[in-house]
């Protein structure tokens, strides 16, 4: 798969330990920064990513921020973006199962690098189920 990930300063440290697994296991990665602690903005580099999915050069995008609402407010501007916060696996899977969300957002202040992963893990090996979710995820866009 091909990935888009990004962060602000607040998910630098994540976004770093994301990127190695993720190439661990053998997706392609598109890493739209931040790329130190610095502060920062976080659209600057949640736009990019949501622009990349939108645009079909990645299949998903990972963003993270401090609450992950920041970068999830942002990415959802963009045309056919389902951004979705999870603080677990459990909400990443119904994010991909019932609301098709092709962006993941996490909130670095509130996890630890091990959830993160497995919230990863869990958005990306699960599919929308489509049936009567369909008709609902058509109603997001305007």
């Amino acid at each position: 798969m091909k990935i888009s990930i990004g962060s602000d300063h607040a998910g630098f440290e994540y976004k770093t330990a994301l990127i190695s697994f993720l190439k661990e296991l053998n997706h392609t990665i598109f890493d739209k920064g931040t790329n130190s602690a610095e502060s920062c903005d976080y659209p600057d580099y949640a736009h990019p990513v949501a622009n990349d999915v939108e645009n079909k050069e990645a299949d998903f995008g990972v963003l993270i921020c401090g609450s992950a609402n920041g970068v999830a407010m942002t990415a959802n501007k963009h045309k056919d973006i389902r951004a979705a916060i999870a603080w677990n696996r459990e909400l990443a899977e119904m994010a991909r199962h019932h609301n098709d969300a092709n962006i993941i957002c996490i909130p670095a202040r509130y996890i630890s690098i091990e959830e993160a992963k497995e919230i990863v893990f869990a958005f990306l090996k699960n599919d929308f189920d489509g049936g009567r979710h369909l008709k609902r995820v058509e109603k997001i866009a305007l």
